[in-house]
């Protein structure tokens, strides 16, 4: 008998099964464009503009302006209404303090922290002493599935080298440009690189609407690889662990592990530039600072797991006048 609870039931049915299939749809239409398009909701910033004025800040306006605009649905990214909504993404820095043009550090810190974030982040990094002239203006598919727009200056060497680029794109700046900023030559950090990377971030633009694809070889900047011959480990600094002086180098703990190394050894550090020997000095490899007395050397890996010196309390760079880049080269023994 089809009495009114049975109705009544059917009703019900049928308004779920609308009501799933409705959310079905909007999964569609909303989450899956968005998976497609490789973003995750993250867009990470590195520049060497310093926090002195207002540089960043307008980087991040661009790119705030297309998170909401790609909410609203705006055809160029950028907001055009005056309601609050919810962001596409999340706008991140990884630094602003790279020395200024030093596009060596550019690319090992953005190394240094790409393994960190989820694949489908997009990075934006922007040292670029070669603003306006006709050096690449490239998006970088990693082999780990992150995403980089850059200059192509030797910024992508680091992850070139040991993570992989596995596909290139030159920035079509016809379509990927802040609208209204055609005349302005020395801030593609805000006019192409902040707009373009928000772009890819807010799925407003999928990896292949970038531009024209490219050879996958970048520019590389030349640097001593790390080794072990005929009893010396050699290899460069990279960086500086800035904040207190630590001396970070290319040496892999795992290089020392095969060659004997152990902790407690003692090692004999030489570091050079050019053909000009800075230091010389001989120091324990122990796990940490505390492994010897205040204001005494110390080798040990870093959170990189590469061979590293420093002073317990104290500043060994500084106090050694030491400094990074591709020119600084060290050697090292066991004694």
């Amino acid at each position: 008998m089809n009495t009114p609870c049975k109705q009544f039931s059917a009703k019900i049915f049928r308004v779920s099964a609308r009501i799933r299939l409705v959310s079905a749809f909007i999964l569609f239409t909303i989450l899956l464009p968005g998976q497609a398009r490789s973003q995750n909701g993250a867009l990470v910033l590195q520049t060497d503009f310093g926090l002195k004025d207002g540089a960043v800040a307008a980087m991040k306006g661009v790119a705030y302006s297309v998170a909401i605009g790609s909410a609203t649905g705006s055809i160029t990214g950028l907001a055009t209404e005056t309601a609050f909504p919810t962001p596409r993404f999340q706008i991140f820095d990884l630094t602003h303090e790279i020395p200024a043009f030093n596009t060596w550090e550019a690319a090992y810190r953005l190394w240094q922290a790409i393994s960190y974030w989820p694949a489908g982040t997009v990075f934006v990094s922007v040292v670029d002493p070669g603003v306006g002239s006709d050096r690449k203006s490239v998006v970088a598919k990693t082999r780990s599935g992150h995403f980089i727009v850059t200059p192509d200056n030797g910024t992508l060497t680091m992850v070139a080298r040991v993570i992989g680029i596995d596909s290139l794109r030159q920035i079509d700046e016809k379509i990927n440009r802040l609208p209204g900023s055609a005349a302005s030559y020395t801030f593609h950090g805000r006019d192409v690189y902040a707009y373009t990377g928000a772009r890819l971030a807010g799925g407003i633009i999928r990896f292949s609407e970038v531009g024209p694809a490219l050879s996958p070889e970048v520019v590389m900047i030349p640097f001593r690889e790390a080794g072990f011959e005929a009893g010396y480990f050699h290899g460069s600094i990279p960086v500086l662990d800035e904040q207190y002086g630590n001396v970070w180098t290319n040496i892999p703990l795992s290089l020392l592990e095969e060659n004997g190394v152990r902790v407690g050894d003692r090692l004999e550090l030489q570091v050079s530039k050019g053909s000009q020997i800075l230091y010389r000095g001989v120091m324990i490899f122990g796990n940490t600072f505390s492994a010897v007395r205040e204001g005494e050397p110390v080798a040990y890996a870093n959170s990189l797991l590469n061979l590293s010196f420093g002073i317990n309390m104290g500043n060994l760079a500084e106090r050694y006048k030491l400094s990074s880049g591709p020119e600084w080269q060290v050697r090292v023994r066991k004694l």
